[in-house]
């Protein structure tokens, strides 16, 4: 339970999260805890206080974060099932690194009762799993209200299981076109996604480019609640922050109070998002924290416009392969790029909350790529419906599946 630092290292909560109690009730096995980045401060898979995390498929590449054991347990083959967070992509780019299904829900669909929190907006759980099957079956377990999570208003479950197999004939699918063609994009990422998309058409759905000019402007707007909302809650707030109503575990409080003592062994990451935040609180009183949580509503506007038209909206996860983890004697420069240069196409989910999903798509020298879905608020059933269609047909033709890329090598639980 070390959220990535030394601080909480050998630390035993009081209580089992939600999710895992409800795992634990469906029948499921808790077979270990598995490693993430230095505070979850982190879309690589290099900073976690013991060890890095190596990409299951080809040794000396992130696994992604800032969920990099989960994801690289899965894509191992070491477990079945996994649980991650994500508040600017950390379920799903490990996800795209490693080459398995990652769901973000809805925000709010998944409680985070006993999790620490980062920032209260963005925090979301969810399912990190070899199949979409399996992915849409472990959120069925872990979603709904659990009556402790003040996030959960408006909760509308479903049973996600219900429409895999039924093919994905009349669903629209939008090729969302300012995730293609970016500065940082490898082309041949770009191609992979648009061929796999491309294969919705033979499934009988319907695929057309669509704009969503603001989403451009995403990044921007989630950055100050990442930076000065996460120094209030995780930092100033030690873990949970105060005010809002739900569960809190008093003894992570006193635990995550201690990194004033020993700041000095947080990752530079960390750091830098720390003083990030502080210097924009200081020199601008919460200004842009306030104008970011405005400007997302127009933000979801402009998608929720476009699924007027569609009703999924593709991108690329990632713009580039997994990147090779920074070496032990790598510059910051090198450190903090790789670990925050991941987020481009995700984070702008977090900051409207809408479900987005990665999924396996193709590999580019033995590294998986990833497919991101994205829809309409509580709409993961349709999601699973298209990801389930598109999976299938991808392992017909040979695209996706172990076969398809290099052996996987043994997953590292650290």
């Amino acid at each position: 339970m070390m959220n990535g630092s030394s601080t909480f290292e050998g630390y035993v909560p009081e209580i089992d999260a939600t999710v895992v109690t409800r795992i634990l009730d469906a029948g499921g096995t808790i077979v270990g805890k598995a490693a993430n980045e230095d505070y979850c401060y982190s879309g690589g898979s290099h900073t976690n206080a013991r060890y890095p995390v190596d990409n299951p498929h080809r040794s000396g590449f992130t696994a992604g974060g800032s969920s990099s054991g989960s994801a690289a347990l899965v894509g191992g083959g070491v477990v079945d099932m996994a649980i991650g967070t994500d508040q600017g992509g950390s379920i799903r780019q490990p996800a795209s690194c490693c080459g398995v299904v990652g769901m973000k829900a809805t925000f709010g669909l998944v409680p985070c009762t006993g999790n620490l929190g980062m920032e209260y907006s963005l925090d979301h759980v969810g399912p990190l799993t070899r199949t979409v099957a399996d992915n849409a079956l472990l959120l069925e377990v872990i979603a709904g209200p659990d009556g402790l999570d003040s996030r959960q208003a408006h909760c509308k479950v479903d049973r996600y299981t219900g429409d895999l197999g039924t093919g994905a004939k009349g669903l629209r699918i939008g090729v969302l076109d300012e995730t293609f063609g970016l500065p940082q994009s490898d082309p041949r990422t770009d191609a992979a996604v648009r061929d796999a998309v491309a294969a919705f058409t033979r499934l009988g759905a319907e695929v057309e480019k669509i704009s969503v000019p603001f989403h451009s402007y995403g990044g921007s707007i989630w950055m100050p609640r990442a930076a000065e909302g996460c120094l209030a809650t995780m930092f100033h707030g030690n873990g949970f922050g105060f005010g809002p109503s739900g569960v809190y575990l008093p003894s992570a409080m006193q635990r995550q109070a201690m990194w004033r003592a020993q700041s000095d062994r947080l990752a530079d990451t960390v750091k830098l998002g720390m003083l990030v935040g502080e210097y924009m609180l200081r020199a601008y009183g919460g200004r842009y924290y306030g104008r970011a949580h405005n400007l997302a509503r127009l933000l979801s506007d402009s998608y929720d416009q476009a699924f007027a038209r569609v009703d999924i909206l593709a991108s690329p996860t990632l713009p580039f392969p997994p990147p090779r983890r920074p070496a032990t004697n790598a510059t910051r420069e090198e450190v903090v790029g790789t670990a925050f240069g991941m987020t481009i196409n995700t984070a702008p989910f977090n900051a409207t909350g809408h479900p987005s999903m990665s999924m396996p798509c193709g590999w580019i020298d033995g590294l998986p790529v990833g497919l991101m879905l994205t829809g309409r608020r509580f709409d993961e059933r349709l999601l699973y419906r298209a990801a389930s269609s598109l999976e299938l047909h991808l392992a017909r033709e040979g695209i996706t599946g172990r076969e398809a890329g290099e052996r996987s090598l043994p997953a590292k639980a650290n």
